[in-house]
C-alpha cells in the first residue's frame, strides 16, 4: 500500500549507487521525509576575504577576538558507522595543524582543508590550485585565497577522514568551481563540510534532503570519551549526524562530557537516538 521503497541488498555501503558515475549529481526530484533536527551551524560569525553579506558579524576578523591557542587534545575521538561499516574516522588529536602559509607547501588541487579554532565550528574548503580554495561561507559559495578563507586559523589536510572512494582531483575541482556564486536558497548543503565532502566524493547524502528519513536510524556516531567509555548517537541521515558532530567540535570535549554525564553509567557504552532516548548497547 502507498509508496514503497525498494530494499537495498548491497553487501557494503561503498557498493550502494548513491552517485552519478560522472561525479555530478542530478536533481533527485522531491525530497521525502526531510526533518531538520539541529539548527544550521555554520561559521557565519565571520566574513572571509572582507565580503559583506549585508548583516552584522559577531566577529569581524581573528584580530577582533580573544586569541586562544588551538589545542588538538581537546578534540574527541569519533567514528561514524553506516549500519556496521565505518565511513568516517577521527582519532583524538589526529593530524598536526599548520599556518595557512605552511599548509600551502603541501596542498594539491582536489585536497580537502579544515581550518580549526577553539570554540569555533571547523571550516572546510576545497583547494583548487593557485593558492585558492572554494568554500561555503555565510550562505554563499565563493572562491578566495587560502589565507583569506582561514581567517588566521591553523589548518590541515583531511582527505582521509571519510572512507568513501574519492573522485579524481580534476573532477573534485570541477565540482567545486561549478558551484561558485550559488547562495541562499540555491544552496544544497547546510555547512562547509557537507559542501567540501560532496565535491570530493559526489555522494548525495551530503546534500540537504539527500536521504529519506523514514523509521530506521542506520547511522551511528560513536564518541570515545575515555579509554573505557564511549557513547553512541543514532541518526536517520548522515546530514543530521554531521551537524551534531560539528556542534560537539565547536563546544569542545569538556562541554560534551558535561552534557553526556547523565547518560554515562560505569565503564559501559551507552547509546542515544536522535530523539534523546537512551538505550543499552
Amino acid at each position: 500500500m502507498g509508496n514503497q521503497v525498494e530494499k537495498l541488498t548491497h553487501l557494503s555501503y561503498r557498493e550502494v549507487p548513491t552517485v552519478d558515475p560522472t561525479g555530478l549529481d542530478q536533481d533527485e526530484g522531491p525530497r521525502i521525509g526531510v526533518s531538520y533536527i539541529f539548527s544550521a551551524d555554520d561559521d557565519d560569525a565571520e566574513d572571509p576575504g572582507g565580503q559583506d553579506s549585508g548583516r552584522q558579524s559577531a566577529v569581524v576578523s581573528p584580530r577582533g577576538r580573544d586569541e586562544v591557542p588551538y589545542d588538538a587534545s581537546d578534540e574527541l575521538e569519533s567514528h561514524v558507522y553506516y549500519r556496521h561499516e565505518c565511513i568516517y574516522e577521527r582519532s583524538a588529536g589526529q593530524g598536526s595543524t599548520y599556518s595557512p602559509e605552511k599548509l600551502l607547501d603541501t596542498c594539491q588541487p582536489g585536497d580537502l582543508l579544515e581550518f580549526v579554532g577553539k570554540n569555533q565550528f571547523p571550516h572546510w574548503a576545497v583547494y583548487v590550485g593557485d593558492l585558492q580554495v572554494v568554500h561555503l561561507y555565510r550562505l554563499r559559495i565563493s572562491n578566495c585565497f587560502v589565507t583569506d578563507a582561514s581567517l588566521g586559523r591553523r589548518g590541515r589536510i583531511v582527505n582521509d577522514r571519510y572512507k568513501f572512494k574519492a573522485l579524481s582531483p580534476e573532477l573534485v575541482v570541477q565540482n567545486a568551481m561549478e558551484q561558485v556564486g550559488c547562495k541562499d536558497r540555491e544552496l544544497s548543503w547546510r555547512n562547509s563540510e557537507c559542501f567540501a565532502a560532496w565535491c570530493r566524493y559526489g555522494k548525495r547524502e551530503f546534500k540537504i534532503g539527500g536521504e529519506i528519513r523514514i523509521g530506521k536510524q542506520p547511522y551511528r556516531l560513536r564518541i570515545q570519551l575515555s579509554e573505557k567509555k564511549s557513547h553512541t548517537l543514532e541518526f536517520q541521515s548522515l546530514e543530521d549526524l554531521i551537524m551534531e558532530r560539528r556542534r560537539n567540535d565547536q563546544i569542545g570535549k569538556v562541554a560534551v562530557l558535561q552534557e553526556l554525564s547523565s547518560h554515562l553509567h560505569g565503564d559501559e557504552e551507552t547509546r542515544t537516538d536522535s530523539n534523546g532516548n537512551t538505550t543499552a548497547p
